[in-house]
């Protein structure tokens, strides 16, 4: 049967299906969002910006990737969302034309001690299938190459019901693993340095244990000294081997001491368990320093760090062990691998050269498969979860990104511009939080939040192209063409921080005089070895105040206030004004709402449906109770001071009958970074990343130190605020302070006093260092890649 062919020439009408081009959000109020409406075009790249905390990733994350997420999770039976995260729906009024969402943040890989890059990205798991089965001598199956399985055998009757009869059998089993049994998979052994726990030239009467907590004749001195183990008038070096085993390494034993029933333990496994196991952050400050001080970590000498038994390395292919392929860079294992020729298992090797060249194309191919993943930097762990997505063959997937280009060198910028462009040119939708003016001039919508932050923002200011942006007006618009000079003019420094032979890592062996007095910048691609220099070879001690990337740690409970300690001068000050104990305004003490517990709000659990925060009906969401609220300072309660933002605070605190020179003092510094917008009872959960790591300068600010070390503080900064950091530099450096800092934005490399660059390229191509001098020599030389892109920035 034929069909008559067609003789209209009019195109037909679309039809309803590819109507739905929009993602459209109306009414988001989700955290400082104030009723934001905005159309997000699909299959086109979008990026968001505005000044750190506008806002930016209340919409993109916290709306429309929940949402998404939420439905998704919806979409699968009561039993199995009992196993996933519960999530609220956002407050917003319509979310129309969702997509999938695949959201790649910057949040931290774990830090587990096990967890490395190999293991992170599922690398090791094809390489450890790939060994079992072409590895020489043939050792078991993939888990013999596993460091997380340790090797183990049982055997034993099992009585089981059969036919009616009950029925024993001997069974047995055993399983080959890869776990090195010294370290347990951990690459290093930690020991403790018995001379910083005791005095062996004196006698446990004469205080010869120096551990904190332990001295001054209380309990845990008098355990040992009464205990009858030994004589505690004896010096401890004078004891026999049975009396230093009791002392140091005996295991629980109750018995009577001084008339009361008590479990005695040697001194290390004591420590051990009331001391080591508990997370470093979270400890008082004392207890961290004898920490410190008292473990030491060595690469466990059994397996040299490679955290495999024996048998694990010693199966090969083409002369290379598992442990020597998971050593090798990146680049290296990719070219290795395309070298094997084996029929047998051609769709594995296909699958991990994918990943490996995807390492390489994304930039990452200076690291290793043995990488501790919890040492990567934020962009590197942000890249490393690109991986999985670069190959993928789905579309119309929405992809959001929270600040691709942290981390990134200008010549690095240039390549995660293409990917993000090639994500979009395959039909999906990406959707980018960034401050970068290179990734957002490639933008094909913008979408501009703002025009401040905290109550400030929360509104749209401007939508639409990139040329639009540049005369919108807005401060993003207006700072968009910002090119900082080359400082004419450079501080003589007053002295050198000297740096010879370092090999941390890729340096080879480098030798480097950092000045001293002066703003000084370590510069370079991804992977040359920045952080090593600085990190590995200034010694973190007196004088050196290091402020990294590692992530705040803080509940829903903790706030500005709290992290700062700001909040113990305010409370001292509110005792002491109504004459009561300090205790009563802590919402986390005893002046917490009894019905709350001092949280302000009551979770309901409701199991896989997503739980339900309702504010607490006794004390309104003021978190005390209400006696407390019955105190005032200079005419507030504790509860309206912590809702007060930094600048106001300030200025309560500056003068009057509330003046608190030792609240002001923090709150200057909180206002000197650019938080003064942030309130004092804010949740850490709710800042965004540029906030959290201000936050943190702002602590680290006080401490007394002549060397402040900065890991790219630029990181999550707006175009605007750059300007108020450089400022900020400026006033630590004529303080008489010296500042190095390891950064990547051509506005503080053309600010520095003096540049060191490191390169020429990453990984073993890195390492070296290829410039020092002033940014004026590096821009007319333009000899490195920083030269080129810092000559072309400045407009030279």
């Amino acid at each position: 049967m034929s069909m008559a062919p067609r003789t209209d020439t009019q195109s037909p009408a679309p039809h309803v299906a590819d109507s739905h081009d929009l993602i459209r959000v109306h009414g988001a109020r989700e955290n400082n969002l104030k009723d934001v409406s905005i159309e997000i075009p699909k299959r086109r790249l979008t990026v968001f910006t505005g000044v750190s905390g506008s806002g930016k990733s209340s919409l993109v994350f916290d709306t429309i990737a929940a949402e998404s997420q939420r439905l998704i999770n919806e979409t699968y039976s009561a039993f199995v969302q009992g196993f996933m995260p519960t999530l609220a729906r956002p407050e917003v009024d319509v979310l129309d034309g969702l997509t999938t969402v695949i959201t790649v943040d910057q949040q931290r890989l774990g830090a587990d001690p096990r967890s490395t890059v190999g293991t992170a990205t599922d690398a090791n798991a094809m390489l450890r299938i790939l060994f079992s089965r072409l590895g020489k001598p043939h050792i078991g199956s993939p888990k013999a190459f596993s460091f997380n399985v340790a090797s183990i055998s049982g055997a034993g009757a099992v009585t089981m019901e059969r036919g009616g009869q009950t029925v024993k059998e001997r069974r047995s089993f055993s399983i080959t693993g890869g776990m090195c049994p010294r370290c347990e998979g951990r690459g290093s052994v930690s020991d403790l340095d018995l001379t910083q726990l005791y005095d062996d030239s004196k006698s446990l009467s004469e205080g010869a244990i120096t551990v904190p907590g332990y001295t001054g004749g209380g309990w845990n001195s008098r355990l040992y000294s009464e205990s009858g183990f030994f004589d505690p008038d004896k010096p401890i070096r004078k004891f026999t081997k049975k009396e230093l085993h009791d002392f140091l390494r005996r295991e629980p034993t109750r018995m009577k001491i001084a008339g009361i029933n008590m479990t005695y333990e040697g001194l290390i496994p004591r420590i051990q368990r009331s001391m080591l196991a508990k997370d470093r952050e979270g400890m008082q400050p004392h207890i961290r320093e004898f920490v410190d001080r008292a473990v030491t970590f060595t690469t466990c000498p059994e397996c040299d760090g490679t955290r495999l038994n024996e048998g694990a390395r010693s199966s090969k292919i083409k002369r290379i062990s598992i442990a020597d392929a998971c050593a090798m860079q990146i680049s290296d294992l990719a070219e290795w691998v395309r070298g094997l020729d084996e029929p047998s298992v051609a769709p594995l090797l296909t699958a991990l050269q994918q990943t490996l060249d995807s390492f390489v194309e994304i930039g990452l191919g200076y690291l290793s498969l043995d990488r501790p993943a919890g040492t990567l930097s934020g962009g590197e762990a942000q890249r490393v979860k690109m991986i999985r997505h670069l190959g993928s063959s789905l579309t119309d997937v929405t992809y959001v990104f929270d600040e691709p280009t942290i981390g990134l060198h200008p010549h690095d910028i240039q390549r995660m511009n293409d990917l993000l462009l090639r994500l979009r040119d395959k039909g999906n939708t990406v959707l980018v939080v960034e401050h970068k003016p290179e990734t957002i001039a490639i933008a094909d919508h913008v979408v501009d939040l703002g025009p401040g932050a905290g109550t400030a923002g929360g509104t749209v200011c401007f939508e639409g192209t990139v040329e639009g942006l540049r005369t919108g007006g807005t401060i993003t618009g207006r700072h968009f063409d910002d090119r900082a000079a080359v400082k004419e003019t450079v501080r003589k420094p007053t002295g050198t921080l000297e740096i010879r032979g370092a090999r941390t890592h890729n340096l080879q062996g480098v030798d480097v005089d950092i000045p001293l007095g002066v703003l000084a910048v370590v510069t370079g691609v991804a992977g040359s070895g920045k952080s090593s220099l600085v990190h590995g070879s200034i010694p973190a001690g007196e004088g050196v105040v290091s402020v990294d990337q590692a992530a705040i740690r803080g509940s829903r409970r903790s706030n500005p206030a709290t992290y700062t300690g700001l909040l113990d001068p305010i409370r001292k000050a509110f005792a002491k004004v109504n004459g009561v104990k300090p205790a009563l305004f802590s919402a986390n003490s005893e002046g917490a709402c009894p019905t709350c517990n001092g949280a302000g709000v009551i979770y309901t659990d409701l199991a896989m449906m997503a739980g339900v925060a309702t504010t607490c009906e006794e004390c309104e969401g003021k978190r005390f109770q209400a006696s407390v609220l019955e105190y005032h300072l200079g005419g507030r309660d504790i509860s309206e001071v912590l809702a007060m933002s930094v600048t106001e605070a300030e200025e309560f605190f500056g003068a009057g009958e509330a003046h608190t020179p030792a609240a002001h003092r923090v709150l200057t510094r909180l206002s000197d970074v650019g938080l003064g917008y942030l309130t004092l009872g804010q949740p850490l959960t709710t800042l965004s990343g540029g906030e959290r790591q201000r936050l943190k300068l702002a602590t680290h600010m006080a401490e007394k130190g002549g060397v402040y070390v900065l890991d790219e503080p630029t990181a999550g900064l707006h175009l605007a605020d750059v300007e108020q950091l450089l400022g900020l530099l400026d006033r630590l450096v004529d303080a008489g302070k010296s500042v190095i800092v390891v950064e990547h934005h051509q506005a503080v490399m053309a600010h520095a006093d003096w540049i060191i660059d490191l390169g020429p390229g990453a990984g073993h191509d890195g390492g070296r260092l290829v410039f020092e001098g002033t940014p004026a020599d590096l821009v007319a030389a333009r000899s490195t890649l920083t030269g080129e892109h810092l000559a072309t920035y400045v407009g030279t």
